[in-house]
């Protein structure tokens, strides 16, 4: 295979998404367009890929730098002027390359890889190779026009013919072009069409009239471009289907796939059980014999091996340590940090949190700021007290600590090892190793009062009334 460059054609604005987020920028599966279209790129073998950009261009090259580093330059199309036009700006980025040139849209993230290797291969000798495609309605494509079976020329869908619009084979806009060839053709580029642009597209009947144009016939729903939101939820569907079935294959237990949505950085050891309704955003990973239940979602979380997210649990950049417990219904927000065995209940939120091996948070605690060692029991309903307005304290329960439930601890504050904290208290002070803190208010009790109180708050309610 020859040195290959590939060329992403990303500089519209993409109208018909109503959006002010670029088309380019919509996530499919958690990645941006554009982004699974230069990956296709760099698994078909190219050696280096330029993005011509225009609309928001600041904020697509940062999102692809973040990705993929140096491997990708950009080329700018200030005017939008055609396709023809938008490679032309890509020329100046190719100085020096030797070789083909594949050219691609930039929102069609479906495109599989093979079909790239494979009209790369094709191109051989020639000066531009293509892949086309048949659909059972073509209006709005470009027609592949045939002279005795050899391509010879594709036809924007407004400047076809009555006779060239019944044509079915279409034109996805995928291209080989060698390099030399690609230079001198787009200089030659009329705007003497409907639209008053350059198309690209015109290179095909230039180079069938130098040489036969090899082809590769394609599979539409997987060429297919994003223009709305309804096709851009209909490839992410696609997306779903497909991650989901590799995973599948590969020994992830995913009961019911239709319901399951995990991006596509997502990592999942086989033997991990993913149940339905369960979302994995960003880069989660999941260890073997991790089970992730019932309408979970959780985003750039690691679940080791054996632990149990129970339903409708929320994380977010938190790791769950091997066979750990968490939820239903509790709330890991960013930098928790669970040992191997912790538990943290239902209804309970923690937040920049380590929580040591074994310790457990039960149900309808909030600890946010807390340094929590080995074996600590952390009862219900109790409070960490972190945030004084202005900055945020650390709470530190050392190895063996029990707290009661509905205590309230106030930071900046040290539990000592092995120390006890009566339910009910709040502390406001360290409390030694070994040590009982108890922080309760005397309790009396009035014989017979409770009578005498009730019938006071029923006379106010009577009068009240009247």
């Amino acid at each position: 295979m020859s040195e290959t460059v590939a060329v992403v054609l990303a500089a519209g604005m993409g109208t018909r998404m109503k959006s002010e987020i670029p088309k380019v920028l919509h996530r499919v599966a958690g990645r941006p367009l554009v982004a699974w279209v230069v990956q296709a790129a760099f698994d078909a073998g190219v050696d280096r890929c330029v993005v011509v950009v225009g609309h928001a261009k600041e904020q697509v090259e940062s999102e692809l730098r973040e990705r993929f580093g140096d491997k990708v330059a950009f080329a700018e199309q200030t005017e939008q002027k055609g396709t023809g036009h938008a490679t032309a700006c890509a020329l100046p980025a190719l100085e020096g390359h030797q070789g083909h040139v594949l050219v691609l849209y930039g929102d069609c993230p479906l495109i599989p890889s093979d079909i790239l290797r494979e009209v790369i291969e094709k191109t051989g000798n020639a000066p531009l190779a293509l892949v086309t495609a048949t659909i059972e309605q073509p209006a709005g494509y470009g027609r592949i026009i045939r002279t005795k079976g050899g391509v010879t020329a594709i036809r924007e869908d407004r400047d076809c013919s009555p006779a060239e619009k019944t044509i079915h084979e279409v034109n996805p806009g995928v291209y080989c072009i060698e390099v030399g060839f690609l230079r001198e053709a787009v200089a030659l580029l009329s705007d003497d069409n409907d639209q008053g642009e350059l198309y690209l597209t015109d290179l095909v009947a230039t180079a069938a009239g130098r040489s036969e144009v090899p082809w590769v016939e394609g599979d539409m729903h997987t060429l297919r471009g994003v223009n709305d939101r309804w096709e851009l939820a209909q490839v992410g569907e696609a997306m779903r289907l497909r991650i989901n079935e590799t995973l599948a294959r590969d020994g992830v237990g995913l009961v019911d796939p239709a319901t399951t949505f995990i991006d596509a950085d997502c990592e999942l050891e086989a033997d991990a059980t993913i149940m339905p309704g369960v979302h994995l955003r960003g880069r989660c990973s999941i260890a073997a014999g991790a089970t992730v239940d019932v309408g979970s979602v959780l985003e750039d979380v690691k679940v080791e091996a054996g632990a149990t997210v129970l339903p409708y649990t929320v994380a977010t950049d938190a790791r769950i340590g091997p066979v750990a417990t968490v939820g239903p219904f509790s709330h890991l927000r960013p930098k928790t940090d669970l040992g191997e065995g912790s538990k943290v209940g239902n209804f309970s939120e923690t937040k920049k949190t380590t929580l040591g091996k074994g310790s457990k948070v039960n149900h309808l605690a909030y600890v946010g700021d807390g340094q929590i060692g080995e074996g600590v029991n952390i009862g219900a309903g109790v409070i960490f007290c972190n945030y004084d307005g202005v900055q945020k304290h650390t709470t530190v329960l050392e190895d063996g600590v029990f707290i009661g439930s509905d205590s309230q601890l106030v930071a900046p504050l040290t539990v000592g090892k092995g120390a006890y904290v009566a339910s009910g208290s709040t502390v406001t002070k360290d409390v030694p190793a070994d040590a009982l803190a108890v922080s309760r208010t005397r309790q009396s009790n009035k014989e017979g009062y409770a009578s005498r109180l009730r019938s006071r708050f029923q006379a106010a309610k009577k009068s009240a009334e009247e």
